[in-house]
């Protein structure tokens, strides 16, 4: 969501640009190394310090723009950070001795948006691939071939300008050993221990296990097939059937390979839990609105001058702590003419009163969260709870448009679930791209808390052109948008009721993307009756479908509150 009107045009592009050519570029590059022969047994990393367990030792990163964090790491207790500045990529490399007429494969384990991964001085072929988005580790692999006269070449990692801080760890040149020395060459680490179930829904089992020395990464394993893979010592294996006993195993990994299985545990889901949280105190069909806790020229309101259409309100916005995880809230009494914590939470008990829910947003376009492990995810649990207590909040909002870890983010929720109960509200707010496909973080959160979750208000904005489930591409402004773009979770696993439309409430409130009232009312009835469509028509219709959000009820109350008017009074005509 924008705390000022409009979003970086460039920004906006990139995205688009890199959505339509990641794919093809990918498929590419597995074409061409297809017939790479990978690292024999007696082959060796030949990185020095590759794992940056040494700081920045035998590394070296260009305008100062490198240092080692403990956290995030994909193994051991380091790795390298790296922020581009002005006309900087952050570029990190090294050296690395190799043999002539060798082949050798490249790889590291990144995180964060548009990382580089490549080496120069090869003799041959110079070689690179990257990743437009790493919300949690991603390995990068290519190979190459050094030339006849080639001794050493230049191994690198890189950002990319304007974009934000990323993060590689362990890196390794794979092949004959050039004489340079280099990290030890790893062993396939032993079996885990300790697999035990943590929690079970009515379709997903938790389950953690013990870490084990050398390892870089798991492998769960659901009766004997491979469900899941993990850099952590947990994991949520979902879509399972309600009432249903499951046996699972995990393997530790690494370069070297994959371990024994563990010993097996048995995990039985619940009995069918009958929809995610919340939704037994909502209407069947919610209007959802982001609430201002600053002034950026839309109207300035108190809760109590939100309309009574909203039976959702997001306060906008919790924000980042100096405790990894955790978040926090502070009224702007002074931006919003001297309203007072008590007046607010006064407010927020009268909307509990009319039977609407109040809600704290996190994130929106400026949010830096960062939940990553399992001790971030148990800081924004606590500090989330501790702000419902606080002010009465019904629940939490996901509206990080920097980037989410699933697995962490999910285990997040669902420990603050345990904390405040069933009628705990979660909704999300991803941006149009984070649900083009179930392999997403925001969509694969989304999937993993399927049985806790209220609903996904996709931002259908501020996005430009997107594929619909069809296949198609569709242009933002649209009918077609909005259904073709919505059929892609309603068929991706989300319930109907968990699906609703996110639109600007007026021309102000976005830098794109504003539909009138008019076409969200009919988006609508596509998707719940197969009426009022477009050229897109959807296989079947919804009509569960949840309903509808805005950003924000600020800007539609500048605009004379044409949009929870319309819309509103639409959404809770749906039968």
């Amino acid at each position: 969501m924008d705390r000022v009107p409009g979003i970086s045009p460039r920004r906006r592009r990139l995205i688009r640009t890199t959505r339509l050519w990641s794919g093809a570029v990918a498929a590419a590059m597995a074409l061409c190394f297809a017939g790479t022969g990978t690292a024999s047994a007696a082959d060796v990393n030949n990185v020095k310090n590759a794992g940056f367990e040494s700081g920045l030792s035998n590394w070296t990163c260009t305008s100062g723009s490198g240092s080692t964090v403990s956290s995030p790491v994909h193994g051991g207790a380091a790795a390298l950070q790296a922020t581009p500045a002005g006309q900087d990529n952050a570029q990190c490399s090294q050296t690395v001795a190799v043999k002539p007429s060798s082949t050798y494969s490249l790889s590291a384990w990144v995180q964060g948006s548009y990382v580089y991964l490549g080496v120069t001085g090869t003799g041959t072929t110079d070689v690179s691939t990257w990743t437009p988005s790493a919300t949690s580790w991603q390995q990068l692999t290519t190979s190459f071939t050094t030339g006849a006269s080639t001794t050493s070449v230049t191994v690198y990692t890189h950002g990319w300008y304007g974009q934000p801080t990323y993060y590689a760890d362990d890196v390794s040149v794979y092949g004959p050993d050039g004489g340079g020395g280099g990290d030890t060459t790893p062993t396939v680490p032993a079996a885990p221990t300790g697999l035990a179930v943590a929690s079970t829904t009515s379709s997903s089992v938790s389950l953690s296990w013990s870490a084990v020395s050398g390892a870089t990464g798991y492998n769960v394993y659901r009766d004997g097939t491979k469900v899941t893979a993990v850099t952590g010592t947990s994991a949520t294996v979902t879509g399972l059937s309600a009432s249903t006993s499951y046996s699972f195993q995990v393997t530790a990994t690494n370069s070297a390979g994959e371990s024994a299985k563990s010993s097996a545990v048995t995990g039985t889901t619940a009995a069918t839990s009958g929809g995610g949280g919340g939704s037994t105190t909502l209407p069947k069909h919610a209007v959802t609105g982001y609430w201002q806790n600053f002034n950026n020229g839309a109207t300035v309101q108190k809760i109590s001058d939100v309309s009574s259409q909203y039976d959702i309100i997001a306060v906008a916005f919790a924000d980042a702590t100096s405790t990894p995880g955790a978040v926090s809230f502070t009224l702007d009494s002074a931006g919003l003419n001297g309203y007072t914590v008590d007046q607010f939470k006064s407010d927020i008990a009268a909307k509990h009163a009319a039977g609407k829910k109040v809600i704290i947003s996190v994130g929106g376009q400026n949010g830096t969260v960062s939940v990553t492990d399992s001790t971030s995810a148990t800081n924004f649990a606590n500090s989330v709870y501790s702000l419902m207590q606080t002010y009465g909040f019904d629940g939490v909002d996901i509206d990080l448009e920097n980037g989410l870890n699933a697995t962490y983010m999910s285990q997040a929720l669902r420990s603050l679930s345990t904390k405040a109960g069933s009628s705990l509200v979660i909704t999300m707010a991803p941006q149009t791209i984070d649900m083009q496909s179930t392999s997403g973080s925001y969509f694969q959160t989304a999937l993993n808390i399927k049985d806790i979750l209220t609903v996904v208000n996709t931002q259908f904005y501020n996005s430009g052109s997107m594929l619909g489930c069809d296949g198609k591409v569709y242009s933002q402004g649209s009918v077609d948008f909005l259904t073709a773009l919505a059929c892609i979770q309603l068929q991706g696993g989300l319930s109907p009721s968990q699906v609703g439309l996110g639109v600007p409430a007026s021309t102000s409130a976005a830098g794109s993307g504003y539909v009138s009232p008019t076409v969200v009312d009919n988006a609508l009835d596509c998707l719940a009756k197969g009426t009022n469509c477009g050229s897109f028509k959807p296989s079947t219709t919804y009509p569960d479908l949840r309903g509808a959000m805005t950003w924000s009820t600020n800007w539609d109350a500048s605009a004379g509150s044409t949009w929870s008017a319309t819309v509103g009074a639409h959404v809770h005509a749906m039968s």
